[in-house]
């Protein structure tokens, strides 16, 4: 959810600009305004209109938390994200939204859409149609259109914004949007909460509404930090005193009852009312469910043909940057950015300025491994032929369902000395030199040695394998204690010596992983603690992939497991836990397809 901002980034220009210009700074005219809302609060919007051009031209908006202050030298032209645009004409429009920065009003973290169940209700979708239709009668030589877009938060903005859209509003591009944040984005994943992400970014938006507030810390590495801090109430009665809406949320809704389901865009955006282009990245460590959520939720009452969507082998918002040939150590072998940034301008230049023939693919999913972009006329692709993958005795695993009745495999998780997301330090999430973004692809053998981690491992490929489409998990396990976060992670294990690339030699490549915490395994709403030692099946969803396994590597499943030992109130566990992992052959532990 972290700010991705389309005029953050700088690219040299190129020349053959379509309209008349005396050097790359003159060619847009910055101008502001203070647009009123319908409920009379007024919202800080920079406008960038084109100098000199020949025809009208669209609008194009985003409306964003971070501040839409910006230089009075700033072009678009210079800007990756949007200069291929820039160069052709756009009227590119940034807001504050309300309660953020130089907007007035107040503001809370991903808040529902009220405006058709509350008189005089207002919310993000009022606010898009007042500020595009204000944009429309009060900007000159534009035609008439509008799209809006953005990533993250922004991203989220433009999903609801083009609810109950304005007759202006032609196209929307959401990009790595919220989605559920109890089910699978940026705070919890089903169920599990991200402690360090909740705290810091919720203290990050909330704590002043003037600027974007840094947790003062008192150490680089929190690893030892977060381990200390106690019970979740520590946080309010040292730190934040109640001050922080979204986290006060946190604390006082546990499970997934009426709060967080009137919050979920399931629950306000209904089909896609304009184009809707979503856009993910499938190593996005913030948002990575919300636009295969929302795209899979509109397909459903997709009648007109107009929802598609766009999977690249990507951080969080990678695509808006000059370059994206790699991630972390993971060469993808061409500037993927590159290639999204051209299909973005198709996209607005159709709908907006009806240039193209508007032939756009169901589906656009850059394919890892093999490292080539590939289209596809639904999503998942309804060809892919299920497999399942089975794990073995002596820790292996395979497509041929074993022979033994049962097996199971045990170890101590310790809560002392929890299993780390990633490699030490753990700085803060967007501190000086943190490694938050690439983390999602980092080299698992840094915990694949732990007496507390199991891995399962096939044979090595004697031909590629290519997994398209959505992964389910089933893990059948059982432990000592009342509850427990359950990781599981789908890995790449690269040659132990490659001659292509000696220093990628036996790594450990994470292709999907997910959290999952064990009280929710039969309802989100209405939790039910293990019984312990009692074995259960736990269905987990490692979302969509689309990844070729190559001839020589192997594929291998880590599971491993945190005590849940921090509640609201109470600490419920302090010792090491027992846990058992069975086995049993009537049941997959992976369906992909």
């Amino acid at each position: 959810m972290r700010k991705i901002i389309w005029f953050a980034l700088s690219v040299t220009l190129s020349a053959n600009l379509v309209f008349a210009q005396s050097d790359t700074i003159s060619q847009y005219k910055l101008t502001t305004a203070m647009i009123p809302m319908r409920d009379g609060v007024k919202l800080f919007t920079s406008i960038l209109t084109p100098i000199n051009a020949t025809i009208s031209v669209p609008i194009l908006l985003q409306r964003t938390p971070y501040g839409a202050t910006l230089s009075p030298n700033f072009s678009p032209l210079n800007v990756s994200y949007s200069s291929a645009m820039a160069r052709e004409g756009y009227i590119f429009v940034m807001q504050d939204i309300r309660g953020k920065y130089k907007s007035e009003g107040t503001m809370q973290i991903h808040q529902p859409l009220t405006h058709n169940t509350q008189k005089d209700g207002v919310d993000e979708s009022t606010d898009t149609w007042d500020t595009i239709d204000w944009l429309i009668k009060n900007t000159t030589n534009n035609n008439g259109k509008a799209g809006i877009f953005g990533i993250s938060y922004p991203g989220w903005l433009a999903l609801v914004g083009s609810v109950d859209p304005h007759p202006a509003l032609k196209a929307s591009s959401e990009q790595a949007c919220m989605g559920d944040l109890f089910l699978g984005d940026d705070f919890h994943h089903n169920g599990a909460f991200r402690l360090s992400y909740g705290m810091e970014y919720s203290y990050e938006v909330e704590f002043d509404k003037t600027t974007d507030s840094d947790f003062p810390f008192p150490q680089f590495d929190l690893y030892d930090w977060y381990l200390k801090l106690g019970s979740l109430k520590n946080v309010n009665e040292k730190y934040f005193h109640n001050k922080i809406p979204t986290w006060n949320s946190f604390v006082q809704h546990p499970a997934y009852d009426s709060y967080w389901q009137n919050n979920s865009p399931l629950n306000y955006v209904p089909y896609p009312q304009v184009p809707m282009m979503h856009v993910g990245g499938y190593y996005d460590q913030e948002d990575l469910n919300g636009p295969q959520l929302m795209y899979g939720h509109m397909e459903q009452k997709d009648s007109f043909n107009r929802n598609y969507i766009v999977l690249g082998p990507w951080f969080h918002g990678q695509w808006s940057r000059t370059r994206a040939d790699s991630l972390g150590k993971i060469s993808f072998e061409s500037n993927t950015a590159a290639y999204f940034q051209e299909l973005q301008k198709k996209w607005f230049d159709y709908w907006l300025k009806g240039k193209g023939d508007g032939k756009f693919d169901e589906a656009t999913c850059f394919q890892t491994g093999s490292n080539q972009w590939k289209t596809y006329a639904s999503w998942p692709p309804k060809e892919a032929i299920t497999m399942k993958l089975y794990a073995g005795p002596n820790h292996t695993c395979s497509f041929i369902r074993p022979v033994a009745t049962s097996g199971e495999v045990s170890y101590v998780s310790d809560p002392a000395s929890p299993v780390p997301y990633r490699t030490l330090p753990i700085e803060a999430t967007y501190g000086a030199g943190s490694r938050w973004r690439p983390w999602q692809v980092e080299d698992q053998r840094f915990v694949y040695t732990r007496p507390d981690v199991v891995s399962f491992m096939m044979d090595t490929l004697t031909e590629d394998l290519t997994v398209t489409g959505k992964l389910m998990v089933h893990l059948f396990a059982s432990t000592s204690g009342s509850d427990a976060d359950w990781i599981i992670k789908l890995i790449d294990v690269y040659p132990g010596f490659d001659k292509k690339n000696l220093l990628m030699s036996g790594y450990q490549f994470p292709v999907a992983m997910e959290a999952f915490r064990g009280r929710f395994r039969k309802s989100f709403s209405n939790p039910t603690p293990l019984i312990p030692n009692q074995p259960e099946e736990f269905v987990i969803d490692l979302h969509q992939v689309n990844h070729t396994f190559k001839k020589g590597h192997r594929v291998m499943m880590h599971r491993n497991m945190s005590p849940i030992y921090l509640t609201r109130r109470r600490t419920i566990l302090s010792r090491p836990l027992k846990k058992f992992i069975f086995l049993p052959d009537i049941q997959p532990i992976l369906n992909c397809q």
